[in-house]
């Protein structure tokens, strides 16, 4: 019997200009993928504070979350930037944090959530739900 998991997450869609920022996951039993800096929200705690909290983990930038852009499967919220230096989780799952244009993303090996993040920064629905995202390249999930 195979055995599915539901978690609440909270992700960070950090744009400067035509840039993303994306966290390289490394995946216990699987090729590591870039993702959305962000991670599990706790038990009682705010989905913004859970961005905040697991971007500077992974990153050890800070940020401050400016709006929700939208909900999937997990929240995605776009904040600014607001200072420090990337580098790997200690101890943790992320082992590098990097800048990408946003036209190289599709050659990445990534998680879908991205795609779906940056088609909420893009389009900004008003309802926070985007149509299907065609997703394609090296996807990981």
């Amino acid at each position: 019997m195979t055995r599915t998991e539901s978690r609440l997450a909270a992700y960070a869609g950090c744009l400067d200009g035509d840039e993303v920022l994306l966290a390289r996951y490394v995946v216990p039993k699987g090729e590591p993928h870039w993702t959305l800096p962000g991670g599990k929200v706790e038990h009682g705690e705010d989905p913004f504070d859970t961005v905040i909290r697991e971007f500077a983990e992974e990153t050890g930038c800070h940020a401050v979350v400016e709006r929700l852009l939208g909900t999937t499967s997990a929240f995605s919220t776009r904040f600014g930037f607001a200072g420090g230096e990337l580098r790997p989780e200690p101890n943790g799952e992320t082992e590098e944090s990097a800048w990408f244009r946003v036209g190289d993303v599709a050659g990445l090996p990534r998680a879908s959530l991205v795609d779906i993040g940056l088609a909420l920064a893009h389009r900004t629905p008003t309802t926070g739900h985007v149509d299907p995202v065609e997703v394609t390249g090296l996807l990981r999930h």
